[in-house]
C-alpha cells in the first residue's frame, strides 16, 4: 500500500465530526463499559436514567448497563473513595460521600439548605396524598399553608399539576425529581410505609378529608374483609 492509499485508507476509518457525527459504541472493548459509565455520569449534572446511557453507549442493553451500575456503586463502596454511586430520581448519579459535605460545603462556600419544620411537614403530606389541594395540607396540619407552599414551589420541591374536579377548581400538588434527589430517594415508592410514621400518620391515607368547626372528619379506605363479605351477603340472602 502507497503514502496515498494510506492517507486515504486513515480518512475514512476515522471517526466522524461535525453535523452527522455519532459517538463510538463500545461493543469492540465491553471492558471499557464501567470506565465510560463513570465518564458520563460524571459529565451529567443531574441523575441519569438508564434509559438515556443505553441510548449514548450504542451498544450494551439495560440488563449489561445496570450490572456494570452495580459492580462500580460497589467499587466505590467497597474502595472507600470520594464518590459514590447512588440510584435517585429515576436515574443514577455521582455524588460526594454524606460524611464529607463540611469540607465540600467549605470549599464551595455554601450554606446547608435547611427545611424548616412546616416546609418538611408539608412536603410529607404533598408526597403521601399527592396530588393533594392546598385545602387538603391546611386540614391535616390544621394552619395556612399558602406560604409554605409558595416556598416550596420556589425551591422546585413542589409543582402544579392540575386542578381538582372540586367546587373552585383548587390547584392539585405534587412532589418533583428535586424532592427526590434532596432526599435520596429512587422514586416515590422507596418512601417509608405510613406504619413506620407512628400514630396520626393514617390521616395521609384518608381517602377524603372533611374539615368542620369541630375538627378533620377523616374517611380511611379500608378494604372490607373476605368473611365480613360473607356475613353480609349471608345476611342479606336471609333477609330476602
Amino acid at each position: 500500500m502507497d503514502t496515498l492509499e494510506m492517507e486515504r485508507f486513515a480518512i475514512d476509518s476515522a471517526p466522524e465530526s461535525g453535523n452527522g457525527a455519532h459517538a463510538p459504541g463500545v461493543d469492540d472493548d465491553l471492558g471499557r463499559l464501567t470506565a465510560i459509565l463513570e465518564s458520563l455520569l460524571f459529565a451529567a449534572a443531574a441523575p441519569v436514567p438508564v434509559a438515556a446511557l443505553v441510548e449514548a453507549l450504542d451498544g450494551p442493553g439495560r440488563a449489561e448497563v445496570g450490572r456494570a451500575l452495580q459492580r462500580l456503586a460497589e467499587r466505590y463502596e467497597r474502595d472507600g473513595a470520594g464518590l459514590r454511586l447512588v440510584q435517585v430520581a429515576g436515574g443514577w448519579q455521582l455524588r460526594t460521600p454524606a460524611e464529607h459535605g463540611p469540607w465540600v460545603r467549605r470549599l464551595l462556600r455554601e450554606r446547608p439548605a435547611r427545611l424548616s419544620r412546616p416546609m418538611l411537614e408539608t412536603l410529607a403530606i404533598v408526597a403521601y396524598r399527592q396530588p393533594c389541594t392546598r385545602i387538603e395540607v391546611e386540614a391535616v396540619r390544621g394552619v395556612d399553608a399558602d406560604a409554605v407552599l409558595s416556598t416550596l414551589l420556589e425551591r422546585r420541591l413542589v409543582r402544579i399539576v392540575g386542578r381538582k374536579d372540586a367546587p373552585g377548581r383548587p390547584l392539585l400538588y405534587s412532589t418533583t425529581r428535586e424532592f427526590l434527589e434532596v432526599f435520596g430517594l429512587p422514586d416515590l415508592q422507596a418512601l417509608p410505609p405510613l406504619r413506620d410514621l407512628g400514630d396520626g400518620a393514617a390521616v395521609l391515607a384518608a381517602k377524603d378529608l372533611t374539615v368542620t368547626p369541630a375538627g378533620v372528619t377523616v374517611t380511611l379506605e379500608t378494604p372490607r374483609a373476605p368473611d365480613e363479605e360473607g356475613e353480609r351477603e349471608t345476611g342479606e340472602r336471609e333477609t330476602g
